[in-house]
């Protein structure tokens, strides 16, 4: 058998073009902020992680400009080696105090990040225990270390419970969810987690990629606002989505930090995040920490737009005020039909398909910024409403929806 064979009997994309039904891999000419420039079309961006709207900042872009200017465009090595500056060292002591941990350590993605230290953490005879919604990279970090790993029903306590309860007294545990999930916008049960797994010995590792900047009086993620932020053991975030950047980081205690530094393979051997996203993350953490008014009006964006979709009838699911709002379609064909649609109007959503969520579950996935204006919003509530008269947007059931096995390729995006 050819190795090839199964790319050449992968077909799914070129049916989805030809049907003009494509949503992925959409070349963006420009980036206006809440706009941008789409096969020479302005278009309203509604389906960004840049939530608190920092990546036209002029003070993220001057800090970017100023390292670029001083170190260049590249590292040229790992953090291990010669890529280490003082900009990344500024970078993780800040991030350790926003977090309120001894110590941080920043990777080259946030993928990495927790790849690297998963993978690291565990050993044979430990156990790595995920919800079932986690993201693709905690499942990856875990599947790549040597330890046993199970899964617990999405944000279910009681499964949790059950799942440590069958895992040896003796072995490493270590529970990994994510803080705001990104698909469904929903939030994890921190206080219950925690008392779980304090009851099992097991640590915490939280994933807020989503949550740092958006939720918390501070933006200091779920655990902050939930009140746990001394409970949780590790927390992990990105700089793609609130810190307007690119690049990863985890927080916890110095030895575990240390500990990572010399063992995190994902780490040791990528090279480090470039002079001007460093700066660009510095920057961004500033503006969190000194405008909260940037999350009050995310939060009153964000309920008004679900407040808007559910007057139409459709589904959008528990956000608890949280920027990632989705629209339950139920079915992969239509959903990347309605996709269409709403792009051929003037807004971009993000069309998401089994099995990067479960069967009956698919969604359009619509997420908004601080900067977003007024106007913006009633334009995709106008357009929303537009294409449900014509297509009948309501969830459709398990049962009845069509082409449930999706596209590989589409598993846990970020």
């Amino acid at each position: 058998m050819d190795l090839f064979d199964k790319c050449n009997r992968f077909k799914e994309h070129r049916l989805a073009k030809a049907a003009g039904i494509y949503p992925y891999f959409l070349p963006i000419a420009e980036n206006h902020g809440t706009e941008v420039t789409i096969d020479g079309r302005r278009i309203i961006m509604a389906g960004s992680n840049n939530y608190l709207g920092l990546t036209k900042h002029p003070k993220v872009i001057a800090a970017a400009d100023e390292a670029l200017r001083r170190f260049g465009t590249s590292n040229n090595g790992s953090r291990f080696l010669n890529g280490t500056l003082e900009l990344h060292v500024q970078l993780e002591e800040r991030l350790a105090k926003f977090t309120g941990k001894e110590a941080a350590l920043v990777y080259s993605t946030g993928y990495l990040t927790n790849l690297g230290s998963i993978s690291a953490l565990m050993d044979k005879g430990d156990v790595v225990v995920l919800d079932k919604e986690a993201h693709a990279c905690i499942v990856d970090g875990a599947r790549l270390s040597p330890a046993d790993v199970k899964r617990f029903k999405h944000n279910d306590v009681r499964d949790l419970e059950r799942v440590l309860s069958s895992i040896p007294a003796k072995a490493g545990k270590l529970i990994v969810v994510d803080g705001l999930y990104s698909m469904e916008g929903d939030i994890a049960p921190l206080k219950e987690i925690v008392k779980v797994a304090k009851k099992h010995h097991a640590r915490l590792l939280v994933d807020d990629a989503h949550g740092f900047g958006v939720l918390g009086t501070r933006g200091a993620g779920a655990s902050e606002m939930l009140g746990v932020e001394d409970q949780v053991d590790l927390v992990m975030g990105t700089f793609s989505k609130s810190f307007a950047s690119l690049g990863g980081f985890i927080a916890g205690p110095r030895a575990v930090m240390d500990y990572l530094r010399h063992h995190a393979r994902a780490l040791i051997f990528s090279a480090s995040v470039t002079p001007a996203s460093a700066a660009a993350a510095l920057a961004s953490l500033d503006i969190i920490e000194r405008e909260p008014q940037l999350r009050t009006r995310l939060k009153q964006i964000s309920d008004k737009m679900r407040n808007g979709f559910q007057a139409m009838g459709l589904e959008v699911g528990v956000g608890n005020g949280t920027p990632i709002v989705p629209i339950f379609i139920g079915d992969r064909v239509k959903t990347m039909q309605v996709w269409r649609r709403i792009l051929d109007r003037g807004v971009f959503v993000n069309a998401i398909i089994v099995p990067a969520v479960q069967p009956g579950r698919d969604l359009l996935r619509t997420s908004f910024m601080a900067t977003h204006e007024d106007h913006q919003l009633d334009t995709i509530l106008r357009i929303v409403k537009e294409v449900d008269a014509e297509m009948d947007l309501s969830l459709a059931s398990a049962e009845n929806a069509t082409s449930r096995q999706g596209m590989p390729w589409m598993s846990s995006p970020s």
